[in-house]
This record gives structure tokens, sequence and C-alpha cells, in this order.
């Protein structure tokens, strides 16, 4: 399936953790595995013709985990970080981290600005990794430096975009997906999804793989959208 125009899909990649408690590895082997199902779905899609594929990788709940597994997490950021960004660019995807960094490594932080800064040329497609990121934090910190009167809908949009350093306007989500069986939004794009259509499924983000994007975009192209309208009846 083709997706047109400025297409926006959202995923929350969940069940890395449950991968590998079930064949008996530790949790970190989930994360590992996870970041490698990372690379094939942003190339399945970019071949699908998404134009922004918004990835959740760390929630600011995810402070709350076990240490151990917290500093893992982070250093596979780092990691895919360095590993990936060359390959973005072959691809002409630009990598934009969104969300809070005041509470990142500063190494973290260094190599989110190194791979933003090298691929801000490319247009392929956007992908853009939310890391300590808190939907209801970012609408509480863009109210606060919002005026108190006259603020537009795309003004407070603006606000936002420059809370969570989104370098490039994303629009909103047409179809967010979650895998691993929970159907919950976990404090993600809460505005952006307004008029999602959302999908769940039970497959784990290790499994879930270009056949699992395909479905879910299959999917997708069979709903209606009305985003609050009646539409017209067809002879």
């Amino acid at each position: 399936m083709s997706a047109a125009g400025n297409f926006h899909v959202a995923i929350i990649m969940d069940g890395n953790g449950r991968w590998a408690q079930r064949r008996g590895m530790p949790r970190s082997a989930g994360h590992v595995q996870g970041a490698k199902m990372v690379r094939r779905v942003v190339e399945a899609s970019a071949r699908a013709g998404i134009r922004t594929l918004t990835l959740y990788a760390f929630s600011a709940d995810n402070w709350g985990r076990p240490s151990p597994e917290v500093d893992s997490l982070l250093r596979l950021l780092q990691c895919y970080l360095a590993s990936e960004t060359r390959r973005c660019l072959r691809n002409s995807v630009r990598i934009n981290v969104i969300g809070r960094r005041d509470r990142l490594p500063a190494s973290l932080v260094r190599a989110i600005e190194h791979s933003e800064r090298l691929t801000a040329h490319c247009t392929r497609m956007r992908l853009r990794i939310a890391v300590d990121y808190s939907s209801k934090h970012s609408i509480l910190e863009a109210a606060r430096r919002a005026s108190a009167s006259g603020l537009s809908a795309q003004s407070f949009e603006s606000l936002l975009a420059e809370v969570d350093h989104s370098a490039v306007e994303s629009g909103p989500v047409d179809l967010l997906i979650r895998t691993g069986g929970e159907q919950r939004l976990s404090d993600f794009l809460l505005w952006d999804c307004a008029y999602a259509e959302l999908y769940f499924t039970d497959v784990l983000w290790p499994d879930f793989g270009e056949a699992g994007l395909h479905a879910a975009l299959e999917d997708f192209a069979g709903r209606q959208r009305r985003f609050g309208k009646v539409l017209a009846e067809t002879a």
C-alpha cells in the first residue's frame, strides 16, 4: 500500500521485555531485538510512502523502571543513532528526537544533535523518535509559555513543537499503532492523536515486521474518517 501526501504513522513499540522473557532471556535482549525491528520498520515505512513516522522509544514514566534496564535502553538508543544515521542518510530519512533533553546523559544529547544535524537536509521521510517523552508534560509546558489571550490552535501547536524539540512540521497523526496487546495511548501524542485511527495488535514489537506494518495500513485503508462530520450519502 502506498500512503499519499503527508501521511503520519505513530507506533507504540510494546512487548520487547515480554518477548525476551518468553524465551528465557533477559529483558535487555528483547530491547536489542526491538532495535533491529526499528530498522526494518523504518525502511518498510519509507517504501510504503509514509511521510512521517513517530516511534515511542522511551517515555517519561520509563524512568521508574530498574536502573540497569533504563541505562541499557539509553545506551541502546545511542548505539542506534551511531549505527543508523548513515543508513538514514543513504535513504534520505530525516531524524528528529522529540521529548525532554535536560534529563538525558550529555553523551546521548550530543549523539541526538549530531544525527539531527547530519540528516537535516533529508526529504524522503521524517523519522521522529520520542525519548523522555510525556504528552501531558508537553501540553502543560506549552500552555505555560502561551500568552493569556488570542492564542490560536496553530500557534499552540508551534509552542508544542518548540517544547518537544520537533524540528519539522509533522501534522496530526493519521494512524496510531500499538503492538503487544495493550490498548491505551500511555501519554503519547495526545494532542496529535485527536482524530487518529487506532490499531492494536497482540504481536510483540520484535515480531512486528513489514508484514505487521502492511496489515495495519490495509486496515486503515478500510476506515471511514469523518472528523466529527456526517459523510454525504452517495446516490
